[in-house]
């Protein structure tokens, strides 16, 4: 008898324990990225698939929530001066990073100083270019004085690559990541695949659900949509457009889809000729039609614009008209700049990008009865990275939604913007003038004044042409709960769980 309730407790022990691991396995998330995670330090961040991995290992000061309003996260509350040049932060206690030492002021000052050290490389650097000093007022209290008023500055800490990081760790950051997010870093297989497992002191209560991420770098869309069907993988992050109806299609997957402001751009580096003159530009400009251009590149899964500021949003200028193509009026404009048998260029395309390389595709297309000879050339992405981005006269980039409408122009239309720079390396005072006159700007009426006329300059001086924003798409298992696509594009798995 004995031995019979001996064997019972055994088997039912065994039964629990096979409960349990079932249970563990289903809460292992996979998801697929299509391209390689160049670094996981995130003040150094370029790329959507890197910020997947800050999302998931840190946190800022504030976040943007799916709503787009803005949220305490590290720091529980915040206040400003009068004058809007004096802001304060308030941190809470006893939030600890993974590496279990507690998260205090000392870290948000290493992790800003650290973006504005131009040895750092990061893009955000710009944005806190505005920081006149700062100091740990106490331990969980920080004070930021700036060189000039600014509303928006609290928004800053929701972007990408302000994730607050442990003084302490900052060398080893890129291999080895170590942050206060709901996941900690496991393992980074370049090429391959990244995991992390859930921190079990995160300081948001029964947060997370899922016990482990597995995100695997599959650069072909056909192989990811084949294994979201066959339940290899559980999500497809940012699916493709040309992959959106099939997922649609499948009885065990769905598309989740939100507009964003990411967009691509057709490059033109104010540097190099032609594009050094501004009537080759705006030829350029006038003879592309958006609207086809959104067809071609996005199967409409996106909507024409001027700027990185969204048709959604209030401050988007609906008295500009929106570019149909107009290639005799182009050939005028290429006559006028001394072209007036067109000439011929080289348009470089990230490789395996694929709504870039239709947007390539289509401007050599409609580039062509304004007597612009276009040679389209895929690179592949690693090499465009290198030698192309920032380098190259013509081609097409693209750039993730920004926390704010300051950060989504700014960088790249000041003179002494990053990713101006980097780019088109455009100026003109009256821009710089707008620009940091909206930074204050002192009502919602004065500030749509402004971004409207930045839109203005920006269409009239074409340092780039912006033909979209795009949706985003993400492709998911119908086993999969609790997820909702973000507006930037975040992948927030904090209260995803994943059925049987």
């Amino acid at each position: 008898m004995v031995k019979r309730l001996v064997a019972r407790a055994v088997l039912s022990a065994f039964l629990l324990s096979g409960t349990a691991l079932s249970a563990h396995a289903a809460g292992t998330l996979k998801v697929a990225v299509d391209s390689n995670l160049n670094t996981l330090d995130p003040a150094k961040m370029k790329g959507g698939q890197e910020y997947v991995a800050a999302y998931l290992l840190f946190n800022g000061l504030t976040a943007i929530a799916a709503d787009m309003t803005l949220k305490p996260d590290l720091a529980e509350r915040w206040e400003h001066s009068a004058d809007l040049k004096t802001w304060t932060f308030f941190l809470k206690k006893g939030v600890k990073f993974h590496s279990g030492r507690e998260m205090d002021a000392e870290d948000v000052l290493a992790t800003i100083t650290r973006i504005q050290d131009k040895a750092t490389g990061s893009t955000a650097r710009v944005n806190f270019e505005i920081v006149e000093s700062m100091k740990a007022v106490d331990s969980h209290t920080v004070e930021f004085t700036l060189k000039s008023p600014y509303s928006g500055f609290a928004e800053l800490f929701g972007e990408r690559q302000a994730r607050i990081v442990p003084r302490d760790a900052l060398d080893t950051l890129a291999s080895n990541p170590v942050g206060t997010g709901p996941f900690q870093f496991v393992s980074f297989a370049p090429g391959d695949r990244m995991v992390v497992k859930r921190n079990p002191t995160y300081f948001e209560a029964g947060l997370p659900k899922l016990d482990e991420v597995v995100i695997r770098i599959l650069p072909e869309t056909a192989s990811q949509v084949a294994a979201l069907t066959t339940g290899e993988l559980d999500l497809a992050w940012n699916l493709p457009p040309e992959a959106v109806d099939k997922v649609k299609a499948t009885s065990n997957l769905k598309a989740e889809a939100v507009p964003t402001s990411t967009w691509d751009g057709v490059i033109m580096n104010g540097t190099t000729k032609p594009f050094d003159d501004v009537r080759v530009r705006r030829a350029v400009a006038t003879a592309l039609d958006k609207q086809a251009i959104t067809q071609i590149a996005l199967f409409g899964y996106g909507t024409p614009t001027h700027s990185p500021i969204p048709p959604s949003h209030p401050y988007f200028n609906k008295d500009l008209p929106i570019a149909k193509g107009d290639p005799a009026a182009a050939k005028k404009m290429l006559a006028e700049a001394g072209y007036p048998n067109g000439f011929e260029v080289t348009l470089y395309t990230p490789a395996g990008r694929a709504t870039r390389e239709r947007l390539g595709l289509a401007v050599r297309e409609l580039l062509k009865p304004a007597g612009i000879t276009v040679n389209v050339q895929r690179v592949p992405f690693d090499v465009f990275l290198k030698d192309i981005e920032g380098k190259a006269g013509f081609y097409i980039d693209g750039f993730f939604s920004r926390p704010t409408i300051d950060t989504s122009v700014y960088p790249w239309y000041h003179s002494r913007g990053s990713w101006n720079a980097a780019l088109w390396n455009y100026a003109n005072p009256a821009m710089d003038k707008l620009l940091d006159g909206a930074r204050q700007a002192s009502s919602e009426e004065e500030a749509k004044k402004l971004y409207g006329e930045v839109q203005a300059l920006a269409v009239q001086d074409a340092p780039g042409v912006i033909p979209y924003v795009i949706n985003h798409v993400n492709g998911v298992s119908a086993r999969v709960q609790g997820f909702t696509s973000h507006p930037m594009m975040f992948l927030d798995l904090r209260n995803v769980s994943v059925g049987q």
